[in-house]
C-alpha cells in the first residue's frame, strides 16, 4: 500500500525571521462547493470544519490590538462561512484593508446571490481562481463547467465596477500550474490572460498572481500516488533563489485556522507546523493579543522551496520578474 503522506519536516531550508506584522490571513473553514485537484487544502462540499463566532470575535480584538493593515481571507470558500459578512464588516470599520481569496463560482451558487453586491459595497479586494484562461484547462483541474460559471461570476464583477479603472475595486486572479512544474514568468502570462479573456469575454482585471502548487494535502498526495512526488521537491529545490527570501509572505504575515489556531503561513497550517515565534504546537490567537512578533523564527521544511524556486511565489503571486 502506497504511503500517501508527503515528508516534509526534515530539511536543509535555510533560516528565516519576521518582520513587524502587516496581514492577518484567516482561514475560515475547509467548507467549499468545489473540490479542485490542486487545492492545498483539500477543502470540499462534504467538508464540516467552520471558524465559529468566538474565534472570529477574537480575530477582531486582534485586529485591533495588532493594528493589522491587512486582512487576508481564505478556505474553503470563505464566504460559505455564517460570519463572513460580520467578520468583513468589522474589519472595515477599524479601516482594515480586506482581501477576498475568492472562488468566482461562489457568486452564482444558489443561496449566495448577495456576495458580489457585498463584496463591492465594502470595497473587499478580490483575489479570483482561475488557472487558465481556457475552458479545457479550468474544467479538467477544478470540475465540469467551472470555467463557464468562472467567466459569468467575472463579467458579473465587473459590472460591479471591478477591475475597471479608477474604481478603487481590485480584481485580481490567480494562476496555478496544471501539474508538477513551476508556473510560466508571471508577467507575460498576466499578458497573454488580459487580451484573451478581454477578447473573448470582454473581462478586464488589475494582475495576475502566478502561484506555484504545494507539495502537501491533495496536490501532494497525487505527486505521491504517480510516483512524482520526489521529482517535483527536486525540481524546486533546484529552482530555489536566495533572493526570494526577503518576499516570501510568512516574514509579515501570521496564518489562522478554522479553530483559531496560528501558524508561519497557510501551507504550515496545512502540515500543522508549529508556530516558530513559540514553538508550541497549537498556540492560540488569544494568545498573542499583546505579542510583539518582530524577529521571532519561522519554522521551515522542504515544502518552502515552492515559494523560494525560480521567480518565486507567495499568496501575492511572483515575488520577482524573472523567469
Amino acid at each position: 500500500m502506497h504511503d500517501t503522506k508527503p515528508r516534509l519536516t526534515q530539511t536543509d531550508f535555510p533560516d528565516i525571521g519576521r518582520r513587524a506584522l502587516q496581514t492577518l490571513q484567516m482561514n475560515l473553514g475547509y467548507l467549499c462547493n468545489l473540490a479542485c485537484t490542486h487545492c492545498h487544502v483539500a477543502a470540499g462540499p462534504k467538508r464540516t470544519e467552520l471558524m465559529d463566532r468566538a474565534t472570529i470575535d477574537v480575530a477582531i480584538e486582534f485586529l485591533r490590538a495588532q493594528s493589522v493593515r491587512t486582512l487576508d481571507v481564505t478556505g474553503g470558500s470563505p464566504e460559505m462561512n455564517p460570519h463572513f459578512r460580520d467578520l468583513v464588516h468589522a474589519a472595515r470599520s477599524l479601516d482594515v484593508h480586506v482581501m477576498d481569496r475568492c472562488n468566482p463560482t461562489i457568486l452564482n451558487e444558489p443561496g449566495y446571490e448577495w456576495v458580489a453586491d457585498f463584496l463591492a459595497e465594502n470595497q473587499v479586494e478580490v483575489v479570483a481562481s482561475l488557472p487558465c484562461y481556457t475552458e479545457p484547462n479550468v474544467d479538467q483541474q477544478r470540475g465540469k463547467h467551472v470555467f463557464e460559471r468562472s467567466i459569468e461570476a467575472l463579467q458579473r464583477l465587473n459590472q460591479h465596477g471591478y477591475g475597471q479603472r479608477d474604481s478603487g475595486l481590485e480584481l485580481n486572479l490567480v494562476y496555478n500550474p496544471s501539474g508538477a512544474t513551476l508556473p510560466p514568468p508571471q508577467a507575460s502570462l498576466e499578458d497573454d490572460y488580459r487580451q484573451h479573456l478581454f477578447d473573448e469575454h470582454g473581462i478586464e482585471f488589475n494582475r495576475l498572481f502566478t502561484i506555484a502548487n504545494m507539495p502537501i494535502k491533495r496536490f501532494g498526495s497525487m505527486l505521491i500516488s504517480k510516483n512524482q512526488f520526489g521529482d517535483y521537491m527536486t525540481l524546486l529545490k533546484n529552482a530555489y533563489r536566495r533572493e526570494n527570501l526577503q518576499s516570501v509572505m510568512c516574514r509579515d504575515l501570521v496564518s489562522v485556522d478554522w479553530r483559531g489556531y496560528v501558524y508561519d503561513c497557510d501551507f504550515n497550517q496545512m502540515l500543522e507546523m508549529p508556530l516558530g515565534a513559540t514553538g508550541r504546537p497549537h498556540t492560540h490567537l488569544r494568545d498573542l493579543l499583546q505579542t510583539d512578533l518582530t524577529d521571532a523564527p519561522i519554522s521551515v521544511a522542504d515544502h518552502c522551496y515552492g515559494c523560494t524556486a525560480g521567480q518565486g511565489s507567495s499568496c501575492g503571486g511572483a515575488l520577482r520578474g524573472a523567469a
